[in-house]
């Protein structure tokens, strides 16, 4: 029974496939500081695991949602299609590989290291080899990955089968940091985020992420089609290529999307907010008392601007919403002749769900001037 349960999900999936085609979603942020932005989910599954689907249809999924990057990351120790679904643990990257070279998606080599906690479950991306992975010890394991050159990074660190109480940093944790075999954590997984594990990361310097862990069908669990998308990993990078890619994770250029939340080190989010909202003025619209200034939202995401107590002061008392692909006036109206004699006026304001810490908002000045 369960074979035929198998060979039905597989059937199902295909048919998804077919129903779902159309055109790719756009999905962009301008380049920030050089840097492309690429969208990419690191921690997927198929049959080939405990997933539903075939692994071309995580790459068909992708490419329909903007996607850029993703890594199909088997459990090493979890298979239970394995009776159904043979092939080795390098065999759902083959499949997913043959699909994505033809949609111009990049498909990262990964597998995850399944034990309890402690450790826990840890992502190891860029392997050359996920069999040699699969070892009773699990520092081996760890061991392996990174002979292999792995970015390894730990997975959903909160969740409540693994830690029911709260998340821990467990001496296990300390020492993989220790070595070297911790480069980065996820901060979001699925529908939690983890504050915690946000502090974890900005305390001791580890990249963040931010993936789906999807099993199912992303389209039956995410409305993509309302703008509602998975949690991504969004990378700085200069290209697409594994190399630069894995440079890019090691170099803690990231920041994490998450329910319509943009998560990072102030370092990123600061020159992205800048990118995405373009500041010009509008002549046509100024006045001797008055500065009217055109914002651009360059990005497909929207975006809401906050009045701080510094731009209340200074007549910018209401919020501005910016949506996706669109331009709106903001005026600053000049309430005497000092401030009529300036050249230019800088306005704090703070960009709703753009987190720089756990409690901490990511600001953004405007500058207005004739």
């Amino acid at each position: 029974m369960k074979k035929y349960n198998i060979l039905i999900a597989i059937m199902l999936s295909a048919i998804q496939g077919m129903t779902q085609e159309g055109a790719r979603q756009s999905f962009h942020f301008p380049d920030v500081n050089g840097y492309q932005v690429l969208k990419a989910d690191l921690h997927t599954h198929s049959v080939f695991s405990d997933g539903m689907v075939w692994p071309s249809l995580r790459v068909e999924e992708a490419w329909r949602e903007g996607l850029d990057i993703i890594a199909i990351t088997e459990h090493i120790e979890y298979r239970p299609n394995k009776a159904d679904v043979n092939g080795d643990h390098n065999r759902s990257f083959a499949i997913a590989k043959e699909q994505a070279d033809k949609a111009g998606i990049l498909v990262i080599p990964g597998s995850e290291i399944t034990r309890k906690m402690p450790p826990g479950h840890f992502n190891a991306l860029f392997i050359t080899d996920a069999n040699k992975l699969e070892v009773p010890d699990w520092k081996e394991a760890f061991r392996e990955a990174r002979r292999q050159g792995a970015f390894i990074f730990w997975n959903h660190p909160g969740w409540k089968a693994q830690q029911p109480d709260s998340a821990r940093w467990m001496p296990e944790h300390q020492m993989l940091f220790d070595s070297g075999y911790m480069e980065g954590i996820e901060i979001a997984n699925y529908e939690e985020w983890y504050p915690s594990a946000l502090r974890w990361a900005l305390n001791r310097n580890l990249t963040l992420l931010g993936n789906s862990d999807i099993h199912g069908a992303i389209y039956q669990q995410y409305e993509v089609h309302k703008g509602k998308h998975r949690p991504i990993t969004l990378i700085f990078a200069k290209n697409s290529t594994l190399t630069e890619i894995h440079e890019a994770l090691k170099q803690r250029r990231t920041a994490v999307l998450f329910d319509g939340m943009v998560i990072g080190r102030e370092e990123w989010l600061t020159p992205m907010i800048k990118s995405t909202i373009e500041v010009n003025p509008y002549p046509s619209a100024s006045t001797e008392s008055r500065i009217t200034m055109v914002l651009e939202n360059k990005s497909d995401l929207d975006v809401m601007l906050y009045p701080t107590p510094q731009s209340i002061a200074k007549g910018v008392i209401y919020p501005v919403a910016i949506p996706a692909r669109s331009k709106v006036l903001l005026s600053l109206r000049l309430k005497d002749d000092e401030m009529k004699a300036m050249p230019s006026h800088t306005v704090q304001m703070t960009v709703k769900d753009w987190y720089t810490k756990e409690n901490t908002t990511l600001t953004m000045d405007l500058t207005f001037k004739r």
